[in-house]
């Protein structure tokens, strides 16, 4: 072979092998960019994995289980009940808020024992033997003041010659000064009138009995009925009957009973969420209703807690349509933060 197609040979080995080191080079590059690809790649996965579960979490430990206690007052009843309703429908779905009605008095004596219920409604401000008991059973309470109420005077839809009383026709009727309807005036029936009200378990009856009558006992006559409803339906099919509850009861039973105008000095005034207030022209017979907090039980329990905060952050939302005038914003606000501060 001639000395000139030995060096062709030779040069063409050369570029060949620059080639194919070229190509490999290129390729391992390509891997390694790949590889660095693929890396990135997991590590935002397993980020966005990471987040996914921390998200998840948060959203499981704001899910809480287990049930809310609740007994007392009649008269608060509609209100709590309405914002246990909403609650379990559209805050925790998994916690159960039991709701009763067995009176104010008679829900204290549930709630002031060892392992009560968690809150007691009522219609009337704790007794200092109630707070001495919880003191003695070293039970912390917080008093929440969800509502403001009227006492309302309601008498049968027929009855079309007391649609208006003063506040002392009222008195003498229900202290039995006056038995017949006549004697308040000639030309009104000579019928007797009949009485009907809560009983004693009611804070409604502690509040008319102590507020209203000044301490002094009512006719003995007087029909007092632990259930609401049945003072309703008991005033609806009797003409010549006069009875109270709170507006509540009335706002929702319009059509079987009549509210009475009352007159306090300035003409009558018909109980209505315009009226009712501690300012307004109803005030002496407005009534501040509350819930009572058993707050160890809300330390110890966080749905309890939950609910509280709720019941402050809601109640005026939904006191109107349950009969109630809602209190005032700063008063709202101070309870909330009251609330919040339980650890």
């Amino acid at each position: 072979m001639s000395k000139f197609k030995i060096m062709l040979l030779a040069l063409i080995a050369v570029l060949t092998i620059g080639l194919l080191a070229a190509c490999g080079s290129d390729s391992e590059e390509e891997t390694d960019n790949g590889e660095e690809a693929n890396a990135s790649e997991t590590e935002d996965g397993a980020e966005e994995t990471e987040e996914t579960s921390n998200e998840e979490e948060t959203e499981a430990s704001d899910e809480l289980e287990g049930t809310v206690a609740i007994d007392g007052s009649g008269t608060v009843y509609p209100l709590m009940s309405r914002l246990a309703e909403e609650y379990m429908l559209n805050e925790q779905p998994n916690v159960s808020v039991e709701v009763g009605r067995a009176g104010s008095s008679a829900g204290f004596e549930k709630f002031l024992v060892e392992d009560g219920t968690d809150f007691n409604d009522a219609s009337r401000p704790i007794k200092d033997e109630e707070q001495a008991k919880a003191d003695e059973l070293g039970m912390e309470v917080m008093e929440i003041k969800v509502a403001l109420d009227g006492l309302t005077i309601v008498i049968n839809p027929e009855n079309d010659w007391a649609e208006e009383l003063t506040a002392e026709q009222i008195e003498d009727i229900f202290l039995g000064n006056v038995t017949k309807w006549s004697e308040i005036d000639s030309s009104w029936p000579d019928e007797e009138i009949q009485t009907y009200g809560p009983n004693e378990n009611h804070g409604t009856y502690e509040f008319f009995y102590e507020e209203i009558l000044g301490e002094q006992d009512l006719v003995d006559t007087i029909d007092l009925q632990q259930e609401y409803s049945t003072l309703v339906t008991l005033v609806s099919e009797d003409k010549n009957a006069i009875g109270y509850f709170g507006f509540g009861y009335y706002d929702n039973n319009q059509d079987q009973v009549k509210a009475v105008g009352i007159d306090f000095g300035d003409g009558a005034v018909v109980p209505s969420l315009e009226t009712i207030g501690e300012e307004g022209p109803y005030a002496d017979y407005t009534r501040p209703v509350f819930t009572y907090l058993n707050v160890d039980h809300a330390k110890e329990k966080p749905e309890v807690h939950d609910y509280a905060e709720y019941v402050v952050e809601s109640m005026n939302d939904f006191a109107g349509e349950t009969g109630f005038a809602p209190i005032p914003d700063e008063e709202q606000q101070a309870l909330l933060e009251e609330v919040q501060a339980i650890q």
